[in-house]
């Protein structure tokens, strides 16, 4: 079924390259494909033109003139519906990105999908991007990153966009964010006929559901949890096969069961 989880992230300062390495699946991390792991699909888009056909170059750039305490990448980590087939959740997550970035931020997006515990699919979007606003204003790397000049802008970096700048504004506009994103959500599914499975982003409490909230598990967790229930699948699927094997030797051979 959906799952109703979307979480935002910020990068510090040489951050940004490993981790657009991670969710791209390049350098190291693409042996991640090798463990069964699926990259189903990754982009990048509203570069400047200095990274306009390697999306690679504006993370190093990042993560090497950002100012060293600033944020270098906010990134959305939203899990996708198993409902939707895998051309269905891109659409999905480019109407996302159109909505929420527009023309504004350069971004790289990608579409994981792993083994849930229950043995079924469990994808999701990694979409990193900068808070470095386009403003039609030519820069090189360097001064891309500089800080914003309000009375000279072709002298300074590109500004930043902030969602609010107390802690009361930030959590409104996170939350107006993931009602955003369940609507959309909920749009893509009905269009493609699974409305039983929309989800609703508001807290348990809020949907007057009478128990509590899973708990986070860390990554180590998870894994060490993942490879027990694959052991008890394939522990379960060797009986059934055993069992199998055994109703065609009887049937093959003429046992007493199936004589006349």
């Amino acid at each position: 079924m959906a799952v109703p989880y979307f979480a935002v992230k910020v990068g510090k300062a040489g951050k940004a390259t490993p981790h657009a390495e991670y969710i791209s699946r390049e350098g190291k991390y693409a042996q991640r494909l090798q463990q069964g792991e699926k990259l189903e699909a990754t982009a990048s888009g509203n570069m400047p033109k200095w990274a306009a056909d390697k999306p690679l170059e504006f993370w190093k750039s990042a993560d090497l003139y950002e100012r060293k305490n600033g944020s270098v990448y906010r990134e959305h980590e939203i899990a996708l519906p198993r409902e939707l087939t895998p051309a269905q959740r891109v659409a999905l997550v480019k109407e996302w990105v159109s909505q929420e970035l527009g023309d504004r931020h350069a971004y790289t997006w990608a579409i994981h999908n792993k083994t849930a515990l229950d043995g079924g699919e469990q994808p999701h979007v990694h979409l990193m991007f900068s808070e470095r606003t386009n403003d039609g204003i030519e820069r090189d790397p360097e001064q891309y990153f500089k800080r914003y000049n309000g009375k000279y802008p072709e002298r300074g970096g590109a500004k930043k966009h902030r969602s609010g700048e107390t802690p009361t504004e930030r959590k409104e506009a996170l939350k107006a964010m993931r009602e955003r994103w369940e609507s959309l959500h909920n749009a893509h599914l009905a269009q493609h006929g699974h409305q039983s499975a929309a989800i609703s982003m508001k807290s348990l409490a809020a949907q007057g559901i009478d128990r509590k909230a899973e708990p986070k598990r860390l990554p180590s967790v998870h894994n060490a949890l993942l490879r027990k229930a694959n052991a008890d699948r394939a522990a379960r699927q060797a009986v059934a096969d055993i069992k199998a094997d055994r109703v065609v030797k009887i049937r093959d051979g003429g046992g007493g069961e199936f004589q006349s």
